[in-house]
């Protein structure tokens, strides 16, 4: 039976501080800007000025696109260049996903187990259900991703793999149960103290 390392897994979490902004970090990293919208310039239409400049009592208008105006353009909108990334240091990542470990170890949601991933999905979904664990939402760290483990995997909906360089704290705290393998605990141990380079 696999030991777990007291500086990965067994921290004293004070606060919730740094786990949240990593989260937050996590979800606006993955957004992307695809909203625009169209400026008074870009709107068809509106190449005759409505009424003449004077002597109508009302006020003067140029076009009919003009954003105070309905059909008008928009002032002031989504240009589909927005920036929404949230810059959180290696260090403060890694110590992130630490406590964020240490929380699910603490709540006995860390699983270390040989899991074959030969290829067949029947055979790693019997692998789950022997464990009690099939209908929940599993997180399995692997060392490294091979075509085998993917194939294996990619039809359970519920299971989400990852190499052990890219756990995350988003990924471990939305899950039920997080499965190690010996090699994929020690790669994951070994990097978030810095022992080796990812």
């Amino acid at each position: 039976m696999a030991t777990l390392n007291k500086d990965v897994f067994e921290l004293n979490v004070e606060n919730h501080e740094l786990l949240k902004t990593a989260y937050d970090a996590y979800l606006a990293n993955s957004r992307s800007s695809h909203a625009k919208t169209l400026k008074r310039g870009e709107v068809r239409g509106g190449g005759k000025k409505p009424w003449k400049q004077k002597g109508t009592g009302r006020a003067r208008f140029g076009s009919t696109r003009n954003p105070i105006w309905r059909h008008g353009g928009v002032a002031f909108g989504r240009t589909g260049e927005e920036n929404f990334t949230k810059k959180l240091s290696k260090n403060s990542k890694k110590v992130a996903v630490r406590q964020a470990l240490s929380l699910k170890n603490a709540d006995k949601a860390i699983v270390v187990t040989a899991l074959k991933l030969n290829g067949k999905t029947k055979d790693c979904y019997s692998a789950l259900k022997d464990m009690g664990i099939a209908d929940k939402n599993i997180l399995a760290v692997i060392a490294e991703k091979t075509p085998e483990a993917v194939r294996a995997t990619n039809n359970i909906p519920n299971l989400k793999l990852v190499r052990s360089t890219y756990l995350n704290v988003f990924d471990i705290l939305n899950a039920d149960v997080i499965l190690f393998g010996e090699q994929s605990l020690k790669a994951t141990e070994n990097w978030l103290l810095g022992k080796e380079e990812a």
